[in-house]
């Protein structure tokens, strides 16, 4: 029963890592409204014929990610009955459930509120969040060996991994705000280390999409100022990681997971530099939607390690 449980956690993983990337792709395409109803689309459980060609591929992005967070959702229940059924990590799976309830809440919102960036961004950290629950209780249901001299990186590790889940909170509210180009130059933006910038109207998270809090058109300096925080946020959480995973190579137990962290820090901050030399084409924004959700997954393990004070068993 423990092998077949933990397959079908590993497959959880997976439709939650395609859920996450498909998300990001339907949101990147500008199909978060293809369906304007929920749960249905203009009324039916498939998108049927649509007058206009684009609209009904929009549709059937939107329609597509929803039949796979459906999919998602159905794997978790019965996750959670096993778990309550055989008395294993039950508060793991409790969670777990209850996110994904929430998620479909914001999946909702998403669409009723017409893409509000708050609720956007919320919809956004639930898919990450349930990612890296359901790896936690992959891994709790492992074989391990003591390994205490992993605990000694314990504040660090927790310190990268809480500044990865804020980078990818400003990422949120960068695309949800589609403040991606806002500064389309590098290694500046427009040409200024320090460009004109509404920090006040930018980060005011009760409001609509474009609009600041009383209702007037968005600025341009307040994209600014979303893209430029998330660019310098990057440059403070690139060092720090790369540092947590430099401590984490120098114990044996860990340097399988550091060298990942490693890697996928790289490839992400290559694909974010990327993203805004070459105008933001839509595979690479959607490969660094994905990097974002593999380096909070390889955080959440080497974490998962580092605080339990363990190693996998050979």
């Amino acid at each position: 029963m423990s092998a077949f449980f933990r397959t079908l956690v590993a497959a959880t993983i997976a439709l939650a890592f395609v859920v996450i990337v498909a998300g990001g792709y339907v949101r990147l395409s500008d199909a978060g409204l293809g369906c304007p109803d929920w749960p249905l689309c203009y009324g039916r459980t498939l998108p049927g014929e649509i007058g206009d060609a684009g609209a009904a591929a929009k549709a059937w992005k939107e329609m597509g990610h929803r039949y796979l967070a459906g999919a998602l959702g159905v794997l978790i229940l019965l996750l959670a009955v096993l778990s309550w059924k055989d008395r294993r990590s039950r508060a793991t799976t409790a969670a777990i459930l209850a996110l994904v309830i929430l998620q479909a809440t914001l999946g909702m919102w998403t669409v009723t509120m017409l893409l509000k960036p708050a609720i956007v961004t919320a919809h956004l950290l639930g898919g990450m969040t349930t990612l890296a629950l359901l790896l936690l209780l992959y891994l709790q249901e492992g074989q391990y060996s003591p390994a205490p001299q992993t605990r000694a990186l314990r504040p660090l590790a927790a310190l990268s991994l809480a500044a990865v889940a804020v980078q990818i909170a400003l990422g949120g509210w960068v695309s949800a705000n589609y403040a991606a180009l806002a500064c389309p130059d590098l290694p500046g933006c427009m040409g200024q280390a320090f460009p004109p910038m509404d920090f006040g109207n930018a980060f005011h998270v009760l409001r609509e999409l474009g609009r600041t809090g009383d209702g007037e058109l968005l600025p341009l300096q307040a994209l600014t100022a979303i893209h430029w925080t998330h660019r310098m946020f990057a440059l403070l959480v690139a060092a720090l990681v790369a540092f947590c995973a430099f401590k984490a190579f120098k114990i044996p137990a860990l340097r399988g997971i550091a060298l990942a962290v490693g890697a996928l820090l790289a490839l992400q901050f290559f694909a974010g530099v990327s993203n805004v030399a070459l105008g933001l084409p839509l595979p690479l924004a959607a490969a660094h939607n994905a990097g974002a959700a593999l380096l909070l997954a390889s955080l959440v393990v080497l974490n998962f390690f580092v605080f339990r004070g363990l190693r996998p068993s050979k």
